[in-house]
């Protein structure tokens, strides 16, 4: 007999310690999938396509914190920035700048993560991470006042190498360290690592991740 939605969040939530965000990533999931989590009691979703994302925002509660997941394209930042409660793959200046753009026109403060390239591979986006201390290190308040960094989020390699995995995220969480050393009046706020998906949760939980994106083992296989 297959497990219930209940029963595989209950396990998911249990398996974290209290203090870690679980992010139920819900892509290609209905609406109706989505609020039967919700139903449970669940807040943060992730999704990490924009106009899935429109699609199903408008038929769900309005205080779902929507987490934007994937690779934000410029483009796509006006069709979520009115809603989305944190946007977690910010690659760079430019995409700051236009989420800066977007968020004072809809006269809001939009929270972000930087993202850091700790695989090894080249598929995966993100910062190196000297670009993103100096990115930190330089932030400018006049230039992004509308922009809040809350932290670093990164994706190890895919690979069964559990001892890689581990160095790839003890290594972020050091670099979350010593930018958080570095930003002054900033580090107050940056306080999220988001690191780990359903493979990984128990190795991104143990090196210091304080936000997990799981998703399968919460709402099953796909049919």
């Amino acid at each position: 007999m297959s497990s219930t939605l209940a029963e595989r969040y209950a396990q998911a939530r249990a398996s974290l310690p209290p203090q870690v965000t679980l992010v139920a990533v819900s892509k290609t999931r209905s609406a109706e999938e989505i609020r039967a989590l919700y139903d449970l009691g669940h807040r943060d979703f992730g999704e990490n396509y924009v106009q899935e994302l429109r699609a199903k925002q408008p038929l769900l509660p309005a205080d779902i914190r929507w987490h934007f997941i994937g690779h934000l394209q410029r483009s796509n930042v006006k069709h979520i920035i009115a809603f989305v409660h944190l946007i977690h793959g910010v690659d760079g200046a430019p995409l700051l700048d236009e989420i800066q753009k977007r968020a004072a026109a809809a006269g809001r403060t939009v929270d972000v993560l930087l993202q850091v390239h700790i695989a090894q591979e080249e598929t995966k986006h993100g910062l190196a991470p000297h670009e993103a201390l100096q990115l930190l290190g330089g932030w400018d308040r006049q230039r992004w006042p509308n922009v809040r960094p809350r932290g670093l989020m990164g994706m190890a390699t895919n690979t069964d190498d559990r001892a890689q995995v581990r160095r790839e995220f003890e290594g972020l969480a050091a670099l979350h360290r010593e930018a958080r050393a570095g930003i002054g009046q900033l580090a107050e706020g940056f306080t999220v690592l988001s690191m780990g998906m359903s493979g990984d949760a128990d190795l991104a939980v143990a090196s210091g991740s304080n936000l997990v994106r799981i998703g399968t083992a919460i709402f099953g296989e796909r049919g």
